[in-house]
């Protein structure tokens, strides 16, 4: 296994420029071992078709240490074990429960209520905004109080528990995790006994045919799940701007052609999607995975940065395109663990970018782009801009 290529994720080339970065280790294997503080090596596949594959294959699994838990209460350890830890049969359930409320025809009829929660933050906006903070990231944890009932009276508290889930460490996030599962338990209770127009009274009803249907625990869990997961279009958002203002061509393109904004979306999250690695699986045997021998019970992750930028996957694969089509990138992912959000995150993008390019048709960057350096997912310091 001598040539098989190795990344330090603490090497400053990598933190600055992770597309670059994994360009040489992708051409010369398929499989990259991955040096991280802390974690010991795990493996990485590089390439597109490798990636689809090993996101697949039933013999690697999820698990508790798919995941740094942060420390909680001991009440709230049942509501930390997420769908995204389980897998087979127990995963099959929880997601053929859930599914029916993020199909992209939900996400669709929930857009006018994105488009009015989008249109009220862009109307706070002062003339020169720091689009991260002031705009993408509060946008996705409104949408999600607006989905599962949370009060608007409560609903700043909440601007808080998000912008601690984005930052993903430290005390404030620790901190979030009760007020949060508090804050769900009392929804739960809401839509048990007064079902109404939002995601939790939707959850709450629904029962299969062989009368199967989600405990409390698992109703809390899911919207545990919604917030944390739920932050993904802050950086996605973010990111988009930053790349549109950097490229005038491609940015012309949408305003002159709005038609577009569903294959822009597409292109903006391969381009800067903001995972960098998928959660990592275990090797349930001994595998092989693209000639490279891999034991039981190592990590194994994709790196969604390379395989979006894979030239056998996509032609011109470091031009961005956003007529490109159709794109295969593997941004929410790949197989059971697909994002099961992507609808909705998808058109809560479409949704926040659409309004701000036509809102602010003199939009502009007003400082220096700046990211903050972490191997695991690209995002942005701050995004000043001049509207």
């Amino acid at each position: 296994m001598t040539d098989v290529p190795e990344i330090d994720l603490t090497d400053p080339a990598v933190l600055r420029d992770p597309f670059t970065a994994y360009t040489g280790a992708r051409e010369r294997s398929p499989v990259a071992r991955l040096l991280a503080p802390g974690f010991g090596p795990f493996w990485a596949m590089t390439r597109h078709e490798e990636a689809r594959a090993m996101l697949s294959d039933p013999r690697l699994a999820t698990n508790e240490h798919s995941y740094q838990r942060p420390d909680v209460p001991e009440h709230c350890l049942p509501y930390m074990r997420t769908m995204s830890e389980m897998n087979g049969a127990e995963h099959a359930r929880l997601r053929r429960l859930v599914a029916p409320a993020f199909t992209p025809r939900r996400a669709a009829e929930f857009g006018p209520r994105m488009a009015a929660i989008v249109e009220r933050l862009l109307d706070e906006l002062p003339a020169r905004a720091d689009l991260l903070a002031d705009f993408a990231r509060p946008l996705p944890i409104e949408v999600i109080c607006e989905m599962v009932g949370i009060p608007v009276a409560d609903r700043p508290k909440w601007r808080e528990y998000g912008a601690a889930v984005v930052a993903g460490h430290g005390a404030g996030f620790a901190d979030a995790i009760p007020r949060i599962l508090e804050g769900a338990e009392a929804a739960v209770a809401r839509g048990r006994e007064e079902p109404g127009e939002d995601l939790i009274s939707d959850l709450a009803r629904v029962m299969e045919q062989d009368g199967d249907r989600l405990s409390d625990t698992e109703l809390v869990t899911m919207v545990w799940t919604l917030v944390l997961a739920g932050q993904t279009p802050t950086n996605l958002i973010a990111n988009a701007v930053a790349t549109l203002l950097s490229h005038p061509d491609q940015l012309a393109a949408l305003r002159a052609e709005p038609a577009l904004m569903p294959r822009a979306v597409e292109e903006l999250t391969r381009w800067c999607g903001p995972q960098l690695l998928t959660i990592p699986r275990f090797t349930t045997e001994d595998v092989e995975i693209g000639g490279v021998p891999i034991p039981k019970g190592v990590p194994v992750t994709a790196s969604i940065a390379s395989a979006n930028r894979d030239p056998r996957a996509f032609d011109e694969p470091d031009r961005l395109d956003l007529r490109r089509e159709p794109s295969p990138h593997l941004g929410f992912a790949h197989g059971p663990h697909f994002c099961v959000g992507a609808s909705l995150a998808r058109a809560q993008t479409a949704i926040a970018i659409g309004a701000l390019l036509r809102r602010f048709p003199e939009l502009a960057l007003a400082g220096e782009i700046e990211h903050t350096p972490d191997p695991g997912t690209w995002r942005l310091t701050s995004l000043p801009v001049t509207l």
